[in-house]
C-alpha cells in the first residue's frame, strides 16, 4: 500500500525524480505545509544550498494532517512522517506558534486556530489582544518557537527547535509577515515583527534559527556526498 500511494504522488509532482530517485538526493526536499507565507521562507532560507523546495501545494491528493500532538514537535514530527510515507521524499516539516506567559503558554500549539477552526490571522489577533487586555507591558512576554522535522524516507529523522523572544503589543502595527507578527514586539529593535523586512525576519526568527541549525546538518551532508562523489 505505501508503494502504491508513493509512486502516485510523486508522479503528480515531479515524474523524472519519480523515475530516478536516486538522483535527487538531498537537491530536493519536500516541505509538509500549504501556507504559503511559511513556504516563501524556507524557500528563501534554503536558497543558497541549492536544495529544490517542494510543498504540499504540488501534492494536491495528500488529505489534511490532523495536527493532534502535544507539543510543536510532536506535530511536526507527524506531518513529516506521513508526507515521507505518501511520497517516499525527503520530507521537511515544522510547528510552530506563539506563546503568552500571561496566558499560561497560549495559544501555543493551537495558535493557528486560536479563535477557533478556520479563523483567520486577523482572528487570532483580535482573540489574543482581548484575552490580554488590561495585562500590563512588563507582563506581556511571549515568545516564539518553532520545531523542524527533517524525515527521510527510510524512517530516521533529525530535529532542530528555535525560539524568539518578544513581548505581546498593545495593537497591530506592520504590514510584513503573517499570522501573530503584528502583535509581537521586539524590545532591542523597538518594532513588531511585522514591521520587518522579509530579509531582516529571515536572519532572527525563530524558524531561522531552526533553519540554520538544520543548514549545518545539510551543509555536512552535501559535503560529505560532493567528497564521495570527486573519489
Amino acid at each position: 500500500m505505501k508503494g502504491a500511494h508513493s509512486s502516485h504522488f510523486l508522479r503528480r509532482a515531479d515524474k523524472n525524480t519519480a523515475e530516478h530517485p536516486r538522483e535527487s538526493g538531498l537537491k530536493k526536499i519536500v516541505f509538509a505545509s500549504r501556507n504559503r507565507g511559511k513556504i516563501k521562507e524556507i524557500r528563501a532560507m534554503l536558497a543558497d544550498l541549492g536544495i529544490r523546495l517542494l510543498s504540499l501545494n504540488d501534492f494536491p491528493d495528500i488529505p489534511e494532517i490532523v495536527e493532534d500532538g502535544e507539543s510543536f514537535l510532536e506535530n511536526a514530527l507527524k506531518k513529516a512522517r506521513t508526507v515521507a510515507e505518501l511520497t517516499g521524499e525527503n520530507v521537511l516539516a515544522d510547528d510552530s506558534g506563539l506563546e503568552v506567559k500571561a496566558l499560561q503558554g497560549a495559544p501555543g500549539i493551537h495558535s493557528s486556530r486560536y479563535a477557533g477552526s478556520g479563523a483567520d490571522d486577523e482572528k487570532n489577533i483580535r482573540k489574543l489582544l482581548k484575552d490580554m487586555k488590561g495585562v500590563p507591558p512588563e507582563e506581556r512576554e511571549a515568545a516564539f518557537r518553532c520545531a523542524l522535522v527533517l524525515y527521510r524516507p527510510d524512517g530516521h529523522y533529525e530535529t532542530f527547535e528555535g525560539r524568539w523572544e518578544g513581548r505581546i503589543a498593545e495593537a497591530p502595527i506592520g504590514r510584513e509577515g503573517f499570522g501573530y507578527d503584528p502583535v509581537f514586539f521586539l524590545l532591542e529593535l523597538g518594532l513588531t515583527v511585522a514591521e520587518l523586512s522579509p530579509e531582516v525576519k529571515n536572519r532572527i526568527s525563530h524558524r531561522a534559527q531552526a533553519l540554520e541549525k538544520l543548514k549545518e546538518r545539510l551543509r555536512e551532508e552535501i559535503g560529505k556526498t560532493g567528497r564521495s562523489a570527486a573519489r
